[in-house]
């Protein structure tokens, strides 16, 4: 792709490698629509388009900058795949009302195009450039969004290179896009779409606090125990793992019960060891729920434990009634 200009202008090489074969002369209509340096944002576009994607050829690479595409059709009749679209650039693109049905948009650039009241039911958005685009009141069902925006996967590839106000810069702006996704999709009832985003969202927020601040390893813990109130099933696993770990350290410690103490003992067979380590796991699960039976005690250092381990059952389950309500009363 080192050319000139005009060549560059009659040249094109697909995502897959292939190279456009059609015309190659500077007037061609393949060297029109790949061209960025041809201001189109005043030409009778979208008919032109409507009919070059009925004829079958790819949309791929083509550089629309600023044009009016308003209530354009560009969907595929009898097809459930739509058309491609991939790594076109649609900055500022007016596509108002427009009917993209299944289009696969993937790689592509729609920063700051206009796609209000549009169909994007089904559509590929992964890897798009979403910063700024309008898509209220769009029909955004079944959408393939990928696992992260494109100004993620900079930011991270920007920390690995040490670029850290790089990396901030597009943590910004991803959690822009990611805030702007999720209001759409909560007005939609899309809320389990919002939920994700919401997510990351807030993980973009945290990536911009200093590495090492209170703050960060506040939000970073709010992350592990419920992943910002949308994984209620982490303060499940959460409470099980807190369970089993205080339950072994019990049967290290001892607790004391109606038959003696009760903890590993080196001398007593294998099975006294396991019945004594599900007693020590009984008392975590009674102690984590505050239920207190009394048929076990601590004693000694295990007195501690229990006290830690009370306090935070209690805030656990909590936590996971608010948790558990807010994702099922949406």
């Amino acid at each position: 792709m080192n050319q000139t200009s005009q060549e560059k202008s009659c040249l094109y090489v697909y995502r897959d490698g292939a190279q456009c074969q059609e015309e190659s002369g500077p007037d061609s209509p393949f060297c029109y629509w790949h061209d960025p340096v041809i201001d189109k944002s005043s030409d009778d576009v979208k008919s032109k388009l409507e009919t070059w994607a009925k004829s079958g050829k790819s949309l791929d690479g083509f550089q629309l900058k600023k044009v009016d595409l308003s209530h354009i059709n560009l969907v595929k009749r009898g097809s459930k795949v739509g058309y491609s679209f991939r790594d076109a650039d649609l900055y500022r693109a007016n596509l108002h009302r427009a009917h993209l049905f299944a289009m696969d948009f993937s790689g592509s650039s729609l920063m700051k195009a206009d796609m209000s009241l549009s169909n994007l039911h089904c559509a590929n958005l992964k890897g798009c450039n979403l910063l700024g685009v309008d898509i209220g009141k769009c029909r955004l069902e079944n959408i393939n969004w990928g696992e992260f925006v494109s100004q993620e996967v900079r930011a991270r590839q920007a920390l690995k290179e040490g670029e850290v106000q790089l990396a901030n810069d597009h943590c910004q702006e991803a959690e822009e896009i990611y805030r702007n996704v999720r209001k759409s999709c909560e007005k939609q009832g899309l809320f389990e779409t919002a939920g994700y985003f919401f997510h990351r969202e807030m993980v973009m927020r945290r990536y911009q606090m200093p590495q090492e601040s209170f703050g960060r390893f506040v939000s970073k813990m709010v992350d592990v125990f419920c992943g910002y109130g949308e994984k209620p099933l982490r303060v499940v696993l959460f409470s099980m793992a807190l369970i089993f770990c205080c339950a072994i350290t019990y049967f290290f410690l001892g607790i004391s019960g109606s038959s003696g103490m009760v903890s590993f003992n080196s001398s007593h067979s294998v099975s006294d060891n396991l019945m004594a380590l599900a007693n020590c796991l009984y008392y975590s699960v009674v102690t984590f729920t505050t239920l207190g039976y009394g048929d076990y005690t601590p004693v000694g250092p295990s007195k501690v434990m229990a006290a830690v381990e009370a306090f935070a059952g209690s805030f656990t389950m909590a936590l996971f009634v608010v948790v558990f309500v807010k994702k099922m009363t949406r």
